[in-house]
């Protein structure tokens, strides 16, 4: 592998972290569309999946205050969440350990809030050595000015920012990776919108792949 493509995120180099994706911090995000977050951290979780990327999930006061993590989630990862007290993830050893152990430098993270949740151990694991690449849209703050403030700032610190599109396409990169086409193909249909109407079109309309539905109906010519 050239030594270049070791700057972009590979199946190989990162690890994928989920930090309190629970419904009373979902409450209180508007600077995004809720059913949009959702949408993208399960297409992530996802993508961790095709990819065989090591995930970490953790979770805050979760019988005290915020909830249990979206089932949607787990049932993609399935694992069990690190349970925390603290704002920041980088105070809890646990969730230290578990970054440690996966022995990779590169932390791709998406968490409720951002302004929180995401840039406490962002900055805190940057002066630490790890690289860090923030998921944008598959984390929210509690306003658009927040999320934007604390991107902003981790970015000053030396973070990153990638979306959950551009992080499958990331991964993926060229077509001839037949391992996981099919997979990514699969997530771009359920989870990218005008993307995966148009992936449908070209199967069935360029390709004459038969078409999706269990419904069989019937066209006029």
């Amino acid at each position: 592998m050239p030594a270049a493509t070791e700057k972009l995120i590979t199946p190989d180099n990162c690890v994928f972290i989920f930090i309190d994706h629970q419904p009373q911090m979902s409450f209180g995000v508007t600077s995004i569309d809720r059913q949009l977050l959702k949408n993208n951290t399960i297409a992530m979780a996802k993508a961790a999946k095709v990819f065989n990327i090591p995930t970490i999930v953790t979770a805050v006061e979760t019988e005290s205050f915020s909830g249990y993590i979206w089932p949607e989630l787990l049932d993609v990862l399935q694992q069990d969440p690190i349970e925390r007290s603290s704002m920041n993830s980088w105070e809890d050893a646990a969730f230290v350990e578990a970054v440690k152990a996966t022995g990779r430098k590169k932390l791709v993270m998406a968490a409720l809030w951002t302004e929180a949740c995401l840039i406490f151990p962002t900055i805190c694991a940057l002066a630490e050595g790890y690289e860090v690449i923030m998921n944008v849209d598959a984390s929210g703050g509690m306003s658009k000015e927040a999320h934007d403030a604390a991107i902003r700032r981790c970015e000053q610190h030396g973070a990153e920012s990638i979306t959950t599109v551009q992080t499958v396409l990331e991964l993926q990169r060229d077509w001839a990776r037949r391992d996981t086409y099919d997979g990514v193909m699969e997530i771009t249909r359920e989870h990218f919108g005008a993307y995966g109407m148009g992936v449908d079109y070209a199967y069935t309309r360029v390709h004459n792949a038969p078409q999706r539905g269990a419904y069989p109906h019937k066209v006029n010519k």
